[in-house]
């Protein structure tokens, strides 16, 4: 097995790799981002789980806040999210 399939115990974890942070938004590790060699792989593992749902989910109540989302965008961006974590 070579370096790359040998993957970190955190691998796709999405509370380790991804956590929330101290000002309420979502931070990458310093040891993930700067020495991690599948740091981008996993990210996107974490992500594509169930519960990276949840990172979309903060991400769509943020962009309503801040209007930078309207009705019928923030209603499609929710179902696509709630399909999401019903198919897996």
């Amino acid at each position: 097995m070579n370096k790359e399939q040998e993957l970190p115990e955190c691998f796709g974890n999405l509370e380790k790799v991804f956590p929330m942070g101290k000002k309420g938004l979502r931070e990458t590790p310093e040891n993930c981002f700067f020495h991690c060699p599948v740091k981008t792989k996993c990210l996107r593992t974490a992500i594509g789980t169930k519960d990276g749902t949840i990172v979309e989910e903060e991400i769509i109540e943020r962009s309503t806040k801040a209007g930078a989302m309207n009705f019928f965008e923030r209603w499609s961006r929710k179902k696509q999210v709630h399909k999401r974590k019903t198919s897996k």
